[in-house]
């Protein structure tokens, strides 16, 4: 069954994470959130620096009115601050299929549970809200550490699309495709949830 474009945001919670449909009430928090440790300094992120956040928002809000990506802001349950942003994106609905990315958190959160939760709040409406057949995940090929916590998703690797677009730094970027597939989502998601239980 296809999807219906545009995709409705959602506020999808969980217990450590609330995911927020993206607005501009969001700028302040991810203006913070983005000086969390530098993120913009990473060579692997695509974060703004807090002066320029409001345009990338913008930008992000723009591709949802056209119904190509549904950008999120991740909250933390506990105190409602201000973790980052994660994304609904490369959207097909005939497949039906989508991606998910364009994530980041801020640096004081790495390791606390919040980002798995998110992405298993994610891959549930994919999957049993949606009806999603397919849905993706890409990164560089240099960036283990993301490529590490996309399987232990439960995401299989379909392939390296080899010199497929520039980084940031002007490089040749190597980008390694991983995707879950509905039926092997029960699994997957067993799997994150046994993850979060230790947490």
């Amino acid at each position: 069954m296809p999807l219906d474009l545009p995709l409705t945001p959602v506020t999808l919670t969980g217990r450590l994470v609330r995911l927020e449909p993206m607005s501009l009430d969001h700028l302040p928090g991810l203006q913070e959130a983005s000086a969390d440790g530098e993120m913009w300094n990473r060579w692997y992120t695509s974060v703004a620096r807090p002066q320029d956040m409001e345009a990338q928002v913008r930008d992000r809000l723009s591709m949802q009115d056209q119904g190509t990506m549904v950008p999120f802001t991740a909250l933390r349950q506990s105190d409602d601050q201000v973790l980052g942003v994660t994304t609904f994106y490369d959207i097909d609905p005939k497949v039906p299929r989508l991606s998910i990315g364009y994530t980041w958190n801020r640096a004081s959160t790495h390791g606390t549970g919040t980002n798995p939760e998110s992405k298993l709040l994610l891959l549930t409406h994919a999957f049993e809200t949606l009806g999603a057949q397919c849905v993706r995940f890409e990164t560089s090929w240099s960036n283990q550490q993301s490529r590490q916590a996309i399987e232990r998703l439960g995401a299989r690797c379909d392939g390296v699309l080899r010199a497929d677009r520039l980084e940031r730094t002007g490089d040749l970027r190597d980008t390694v495709v991983y995707s879950i597939l509905a039926h092997e989502w029960p699994s997957a998601r067993t799997g994150l949830e046994h993850r979060l239980e230790r947490r």
